[in-house]
């Protein structure tokens, strides 16, 4: 977590401040990410390090409206699609879904805080999160809510005719770039075109197309390059990056306002306290 969302830090609370500074109004941002691989220039814990790094600037964004508190990250996820590569952790569904479902019931029983926003950072575990917030919801009567950060950004700011951005290409490596540029390493992809001929049809095939659901891998040439599937991630920028984020970061802020009502507070001393030392 970056110095400014350390004071948001749920993990650095001690045990009896958990009770003073959350109330039944806070929400609880719970960001999952996954273990897998993101081609040859980014890191595996790029999905998680990109959640954890938007929730602390969504707590920051957000601190003048919303009593947001960041728990510790999940770092493994859904990665079937990517499990040829070496590295690459995945859970199945079952265990997965128990995981989260166990968390958010946790989070309800020991905080006073009632609303749960889940920042996902990985499209793996999009479809299994969306259908899990209606059994959340009824089995722990809370407000909840998934965002998928690269895709808030995307909605708003995809242009016509862009090659479609699916796993560590133009628009992921922008994001680590904007957010943890310490992690990018764009001298190790291997000279050679990216993405290739003819991938754009099979993506939206394979990948995105709605009318059919395949299990596709992303070490199929027909739709990846040295496990990138997008744009060519040496076009990818800090400044495209910052863009993404605070498109992100605006269009986050309205979703808080629906999950839970703005409730303007002062800041507490944790809070103060960060204030200051910077």
């Amino acid at each position: 977590m970056t110095a400014d969302g350390e004071a948001r830090s749920y993990g650095r609370l001690t045990a009896p401040r958990v009770t003073s500074e959350l109330s039944e109004q806070s929400i609880l941002c719970l960001p999952v990410g996954s273990l897998e691989q993101h081609g040859p220039h980014l890191p595996l814990n790029t999905d998680t390090v990109i959640a954890e790094r938007f929730a602390a600037r969504l707590a920051t964004h957000v601190a003048d409206r919303h009593d947001l508190w960041v728990a510790p990250p999940v770092p493994y996820g859904l990665s079937p699609e990517h499990a040829w590569a070496p590295g690459t952790i995945t859970l199945n569904i079952a265990l997965y879904t128990s995981l989260i479902e166990t968390l958010v019931g946790e989070y309800v029983r020991s905080t006073p805080a009632r609303a749960i926003l889940i920042i996902n950072g990985h499209g793996g575990n999009k479809g299994v999160l969306e259908a899990l917030m209606h059994q959340l919801q009824r089995t722990h009567d809370v407000a909840t809510c998934v965002v998928n950060p690269g895709s808030l950004a995307a909605s708003q700011l995809q242009a016509a005719g862009e090659f479609p951005e699916v796993h560590a290409g133009i628009r992921e490596t922008s994001l680590m770039l904007a957010l943890a540029p310490d992690h990018v390493r764009l001298d190790l992809l291997p000279n050679g075109s990216i993405p290739g001929p003819g991938q754009r049809e099979e993506i939206q095939r394979l990948v995105l197309g709605r009318g059919a659901t395949w299990p596709w891998s992303s070490d199929n040439p027909a739709i990846s390059t040295h496990g990138v599937i997008g744009g060519d991630p040496r076009h990818a920028t800090a400044k495209h990056g910052q863009t993404l984020v605070t498109a992100a970061l605006h269009t986050c802020a309205d979703v808080l306002d629906r999950l839970a009502p703005p409730t303007p507070h002062e800041p507490t001393d944790l809070r103060r306290a960060h204030e200051s030392h910077s």
